[in-house]
């Protein structure tokens, strides 16, 4: 019989714990037993897995003996109190947090692009965020074909990307100004969503840029391990419910043509070309809502340049899965 393992997930309760334990479930995860840990306001509660209810347990610092995978999704904060413990005490940890991302020896890893790398790790491998993910998913394959210089993205950032309150929000904002009430507050979000779209998502640094912008640089370097990489984002939070969307401009060291990146795309890992403009087929959120894969189209040649070395592209993902359930447990999965 094939091994099994014990499994944590931390933060079980959040909209990207609930998508982790669905996922190790739908993908036949080999789960000898599930332990869920949460904060004392959820303690008690009871989640679906395999047809059983399993309980949530209070997150300590000894929880951890005996399990095999901690997958981690309840914040920074508390990633950094608890990590290295459950590390310590055996357990391999799969962080979805920015705590440790750019840690020099803690490894990032998106496993279609940089599998190798989770195989290095000290007890913590780190999730990247959730829009590079679904970027470095197409841009990944084209870089191994011709070797990517610089990158302009713009995204569409859906509200589960600032968690269920914020898909909550979204929700009842809605539903108020759809029924003529105007005064709604942001609470989850910077700004009402409804009805708007703010170029505004995590804080603000001295650069001008945000925190969510530098991660698309940062991260994407230590992934892609080319330090040169030239990137510049813009992030826009939309008012989609689900699945980030993002417009990606790219140079290259050579020429190539939209239809060499379309056939690379057709062939790459956890991407699916959605490309035919004249029936109305694209890249969509609302399509890519509850898929692994993420779509990819709009494959075009650059305009702006004379040297046949730019190609834009538009991609969609699903911000709970690939850029954050699905690749933490397919990470787990590299490891087993």
């Amino acid at each position: 019989m094939a091994q099994a393992y014990n499994v944590a997930v931390v933060g079980a309760t959040g909209a990207v714990g609930v998508e982790m334990i669905e996922t190790l479930e739908k993908r036949g995860f080999p789960v000898k037993n599930l332990r869920l840990f949460a904060s004392e306001r959820s303690v008690g509660k009871k989640l679906k897995f395999k047809g059983a209810d399993v309980s949530v347990e209070l997150l300590k610092a000894d929880v951890f003996q005996g399990i095999d995978f901690a997958l981690f999704s309840a914040g920074a904060a508390r990633s950094k109190e608890f990590a290295h413990g459950a590390a310590k005490q055996g357990a391999v940890v799969i962080d979805n947090s920015s705590a440790f991302r750019m840690e020099p020896d803690v490894p990032l890893v998106v496993p279609e692009v940089n599998p190798e790398d989770a195989k290095k790790h000290k007890g913590i491998i780190a999730n990247p965020n959730c829009s590079t993910a679904i970027m470095l998913v197409a841009v990944y394959p084209l870089h191994k074909a011709n070797p990517v210089k610089r990158i302009i993205v713009s995204t569409y950032q859906a509200a589960s990307g600032a968690g269920a309150k914020a898909m909550a929000e979204l929700e009842e904002q809605t539903h108020s100004l759809l029924h003529g009430k105007s005064d709604v507050k942001a609470q989850a979000l910077p700004q009402r969503i409804a009805f708007n779209l703010f170029p505004h998502v995590d804080v603000f640094l001295d650069n001008g840029y945000t925190k969510e912008e530098m991660k698309f640089v940062n991260e994407s370097r230590k992934i892609m391990h080319h330090p040169t990489l030239k990137i510049s984002a813009t992030c826009v939070r939309v008012p989609v419910y689900r699945a980030h969307s993002e417009a990606v401009n790219i140079e290259f060291e050579r020429p190539i043509t939209a239809a060499e990146a379309r056939t690379i795309l057709s062939k790459a890992p956890g991407v699916q070309v959605v490309d035919d403009p004249a029936n109305k087929k694209y890249p969509m959120p609302i399509d890519a809502s509850g898929m692994y894969d993420c779509l990819v189209g709009r494959i075009r040649q650059d305009v702006s340049r004379d040297d046949g070395r730019g190609i834009d592209l538009f991609v969609s993902g699903d911000q709970l899965l690939k850029g954050a359930a699905l690749n933490a447990v397919q990470i787990a999965e590299l490891l087993i």
